[in-house]
């Protein structure tokens, strides 16, 4: 019988991780994390491990407690955590521009959740595409070919109807879907959305974008994500994150792609394994109170 070898990859043929046998904490002593054998995983870098191992209480005014998948809870700080929702553009979602059913289904669940979250202090952050004609001229050709079908279109060209420049900043094509944007000035007056613009399919591919400035300017560490598509835009965002040490949870029911079957679900699958943890919305709005 063979056996796997005890240094293959940790998440290898794993439906799920298993909990921790007694607390561990991971990091260093300005950033990390605290895993207990309950399944509950502090995020919130407010205590240390102690001697004892025991498991702090939930500080309702300031924590929450969300369940993720694999029967676990993470602990979060609301004041440094926001919401990322990529791409829920009319490009990207609108009925007259492409099919995008899976896409649709997310708005709802998104709008249910937005509220309860901004009742908590938590930030919502609307990361989309928005090129400037500078942009234009220095996008990689890969990033350009890539929105060019058979050589013809591409950013910054004129879309059927009214929908303007692909892409690029202000134009229709470039707003929120329907009721997403209507949202997203509601929060902008209120204080508690920004919009973000990028331009690559990562918000935060480099450094000092705008995305990861504004992270570092408030202090956020923890970062929810949704929106289209999921293994390209949100995933691209998503990896990157993971990358320079966020805090990285997938929303599920507001997370969504065009590609074919296996997208998602690897999306997903390395989320919850690897990168971070997959939570949903009821989940969400159930911590929240």
């Amino acid at each position: 019988m063979s056996q796997v070898p005890i240094h293959d990859t940790p998440i290898l043929g794993m439906a799920t991780r298993p909990r921790v046998s007694k607390a561990i904490e991971y990091g260093n002593i300005a950033n990390f994390w605290v895993e207990y054998p309950s399944g509950l995983m502090d995020l919130t870098r407010s205590q240390h491990l102690t001697t004892d191992g025991v498991e702090p209480s939930l500080v309702s005014s300031t924590q929450l407690d969300i369940p993720v998948t694999g029967d676990r809870t993470i602990r979060v700080d609301k004041s440094k955590t926001a919401v990322v929702i990529i791409d829920m553009q009319n490009f990207f979602l609108h009925p007259e521009l492409r099919v995008h059913k899976t896409g649709l289904a997310c708005v709802d669940p998104l709008l249910k959740v937005i509220g309860p979250l901004r009742k908590q202090g938590v930030k919502i952050l609307w990361v989309n595409w928005g090129l400037t004609d500078q942009e234009l001229k220095t996008l990689p050709p890969a990033v350009a070919r890539g929105f060019r079908k058979g050589g013809f279109g591409g950013f910054g060209t004129e879309m059927p109807g009214n929908f303007g420049r692909l892409l690029m900043r202000d134009a229709r094509n470039s707003e929120l879907y329907g009721p997403l944007q209507q949202e997203y000035l509601r929060g902008e007056k209120a204080g508690t959305d920004v919009w973000i613009h990028k331009n690559r399919m990562s918000g935060i591919w480099g450094h000092q974008t705008a995305l990861d400035l504004y992270l570092k300017e408030n202090g956020i560490t923890t970062l929810l994500f949704g929106g289209v598509n999921a293994d390209q835009c949100v995933s691209g965002t998503f990896i990157d994150a993971y990358f320079q040490g966020y805090d990285c949870v997938m929303v599920e029911d507001i997370t969504a792609t065009t590609s074919p079957a296996g997208g998602l679900e690897n999306v997903l699958y390395n989320a919850a394994n690897s990168q971070g943890f997959v939570t949903n919305t009821s989940n969400i709005i159930n911590a929240s109170g």
